[in-house]
């Protein structure tokens, strides 16, 4: 099987060389565990390799997302200038909409905030390399059977694009859903914040818990957020 690299050598290595190419991974994580700064990894090697790459912001604006790979030593920003990679302003649209809507008292938003098969329609054409950051806004008011269904039809819709394809969903949205994302998905890799017993400091673990044909290691990796970006520490 072909891969794609995450963007980060050492963690490529712990997956034979990278996520499989054309399928679904899924990022799950805690809030400050470093699972978008994961996924901008992804999509900086993608846009180095001149691969047409996009990304569909769904909780912070293209510039703060920008900003914050620069600070890791990903300067996206070329890319984004030259067109080799786009960002889809779903947040944006989102919080422009509420406020039109609550300006004139509508109160019923949820229709916003559910349809994850639109955003297959967001993806530029002949598009290799695609980041999602977060759908777990779209399932604040969705039953546990509606977002299997829209779910699948999205990973379905994205296997068709043939595209190689991360999805970060954040840990609340994800026991909300009752963990039913990972079935759908290629694979699935959560990053978390824990207290080492032994030190009593709290570490950033990366955990490969499911990678269909490939060989994984079940110990968590321990990893630090730098100037550079992601760095895998060893035991």
């Amino acid at each position: 099987m072909e891969r794609v690299s995450t963007g980060i050598k050492e963690l490529d290595g712990k997956i034979e060389e990278g996520y499989p190419r054309n399928r679904t991974t899924l990022l799950s994580g805690t809030t400050g565990s470093g699972k978008t700064i994961l996924g901008l990894h992804f999509i900086y090697n993608g846009c180095s390799d001149g691969k047409k790459c996009a990304m569909i912001a769904t909780e912070e604006t293209p510039e703060d997302l920008l900003s914050q790979a620069e600070s890791i030593g990903l300067p996206l920003s070329k890319y984004y200038k030259n067109g080799v990679l786009a960002i889809e302003r779903v947040y944006d649209e989102r919080a422009e909409y509420i406020k039109d809507v609550l300006a004139f008292d509508i109160t019923n938003i949820d229709e916003l905030q559910s349809n994850i098969i639109g955003l297959l329609d967001r993806i530029p054409k002949d598009t290799e390399i695609v980041l999602i950051d977060n759908i777990g806004v779209f399932t604040l008011n969705m039953s546990t059977n509606e977002f299997r269904a829209q779910f699948d039809a999205l990973i379905h819709g994205l296997a068709k694009k043939n595209v190689t394809s991360v999805i970060i969903l954040d840990s609340a949205s994800d026991e909300r859903t009752g963990g039913i994302a990972a079935y759908s998905v290629y694979g699935v890799i959560k990053t978390l914040i824990k207290e080492n017993p032994y030190t009593g400091s709290k570490e950033r673990l990366i955990e490969i818990l499911k990678m269909r044909n490939t060989k994984t290691q079940l110990d968590p990796i321990r990893f630090e957020v730098t100037s550079n970006g992601i760095v895998l520490l060893k035991k």
